[in-house]
């Protein structure tokens, strides 16, 4: 990744993921390097990232973590990077957090100049937008569509998420893509960009279009949004072995680190997705 080592893409990637994550989030608090975020049970703000990264964590920082998420009768969770420092670990480890999943980092550096296209060419019959977020019909078929492959076909949108969906696209850092077939809204992906570094998130393309190429076509258009906007590097953040792995690598990312989500389980509190 040219002069950018894995670690230097981690300490930006994991500033923009806490940033961003603070942005969607109706409360959040510094911690550790990083930040912690809740916006009530179900939301998928709640969660803890970028702590670690700049040296040892003290223990009081770590209950700290703890009370923040179970005073709101919510499950402690936190993503931690490979870089992070041991004593996070150590401190997690010791109040019984326990791992939940694993995460993978992938990443492309955006060359000055270089044209993005998709692999398999642009699909046929399908436009794509940039969401106005001053256009609240536009929005809402955006999160719509965006969303519709992390909940079961056909079900509406779980009010947190959908609120979380409009604080984002209301941010300068954000830009929404949306993918039309005629003006059926048929996908969707976000860009959000940080110091240096922007990542691709919540990119879903519906059933009934899946395998005609939209989401490696709403990979590069936000590709080439972030090197508009000045970033080096692009990130996506995938469980390992999923299409988006796939769809990633056609575009050029490559691995470059490894995270775990981690929580700690108690009577009465609500995980968070």
């Amino acid at each position: 990744m040219s002069n950018l080592t894995p670690r230097d893409i981690a300490a930006l990637e994991e500033r923009r993921q806490a940033e961003c994550t603070v942005a969607a989030a109706l409360v959040s608090e510094p911690i550790a390097g990083g930040f912690m975020s809740v916006s009530g049970v179900g939301s998928w703000t709640n969660q803890a990232c970028g702590l670690g990264l700049a040296g040892p964590v003290e223990t009081a920082e770590v209950d700290r973590l703890v009370e923040f998420y179970a005073s709101r009768g919510i499950e402690p969770k936190i993503e931690v990077s490979a870089f992070a420092d041991e004593s996070l670990l150590a401190g997690l480890a010791a109040r019984g957090f326990v791992l939940r999943e694993f995460e993978a980092v992938l990443a492309r550096q955006l060359a000055p100049g270089e044209a993005f296209a998709p692999a398999q060419g642009w699909p046929p019959g399908i436009t794509f937008v940039r969401v106005d977020p001053r256009d609240a019909a536009q929005v809402e078929a955006f999160i719509d569509a965006s969303t519709c492959g992390f909940r079961p076909e056909g079900s509406p949108v779980p009010q947190e998420l959908a609120e979380a969906s409009r604080r984002m696209i209301a941010q300068a850092r954000t830009e929404c893509i949306l993918a039309l077939d005629g003006e059926v809204a048929v996908g969707g992906g976000t860009l959000d960009v940080g110091e240096g570094v922007a990542a691709l998130l919540g990119t879903s393309v519906r059933a009934s279009h899946r395998g005609r190429g939209i989401q490696q076509a709403l990979i590069a258009l936000r590709l080439r949004a972030a090197q508009a906007r000045g970033c080096a590097v692009v990130c996506i953040h995938s469980r390992p072995g999923i299409p988006t792995e796939r769809n990633a690598a056609r575009m050029g990312f490559a691995l470059v680190y490894h995270k775990v989500a981690l929580v700690r389980p108690g009577p009465g509190l609500e995980p968070s997705p």
